[in-house]
Formats: C-alpha cells, sequence, structure tokens
C-alpha cells in the first residue's frame, strides 16, 4: 500500500488571509494553482504535507474536531510571538497545562506545547 499525507484542509471565511496568517506563523511558501477560491501553503513548494484553506460561507462556531500540536525551542517565547501575529489564547477546559492552547485569526485552535528538553 502506498499512502502519502498530501495536505490538511481548514475551512476559512477568508482563504487567502488565513493561509498568509500561518504561512508567517510557520514560515512555509505559498503554492500557486488550485481554485480561487483556495490557496495552500507548504514547509516548501516540493515538501509535503500541505495545508490547504478553502472558502466556505460560515464561520467557525464549536471547538475544533482536529487541531495541530506544535513542539517549539522556547514555548513562551513562541506563544508572544504568535499572539503578536495576531493569535489569541483560547479556553476550550484545558485547565493548567504544560501547553498552551491558542487560536489563529478565525479560530481554529492549536496547542504550543512544551519543549523536549
Amino acid at each position: 500500500m502506498s499512502l502519502e499525507w498530501e495536505q490538511t484542509v481548514v475551512d476559512a471565511h477568508d482563504p487567502a488571509a488565513l493561509a498568509e496568517w500561518w504561512k508567517n506563523a510557520l514560515g512555509w511558501v505559498t503554492v500557486e494553482g488550485g481554485a480561487p477560491e483556495d490557496c495552500e501553503i507548504r514547509p516548501a513548494a516540493d515538501r509535503l504535507p500541505g495545508l490547504l484553506f478553502g472558502a466556505v460561507p460560515e464561520g467557525k462556531s464549536v471547538k475544533n474536531r482536529l487541531h495541530l500540536d506544535f513542539r517549539p525551542d522556547d514555548r513562551d517565547a513562541e506563544v508572544e510571538r504568535l499572539i503578536a501575529l495576531g493569535a489569541t489564547r483560547a479556553d476550550i477546559g484545558q485547565g493548567d497545562q504544560t501547553w498552551v492552547v491558542l487560536a489563529d485569526p478565525e479560530g481554529n485552535e492549536f496547542c504550543v506545547l512544551s519543549s523536549r528538553n
């Protein structure tokens, strides 16, 4: 069996703006092509997986059923950097944990984990 993870699809009210935010947050690149209402970013043009932001008419209304976890070298510094880019702290009932839950500009939650050190 040959199965490759191509991309994760994220519903977005404004796909281009949300893709730009995530591109800046991750240091990725925009991939050209696809439908006008879609925008894809990847670690590099020829690297997978990517994040594909697709247009939907409705806004986010409940907690994500799938979210991304990131493990930086310095959790607190990374949280502050992401907040400066426009992320917000999110309370999903996690309580006091070693990770921080943030939300992107459209409200999609993601976690910034503590370093492995």
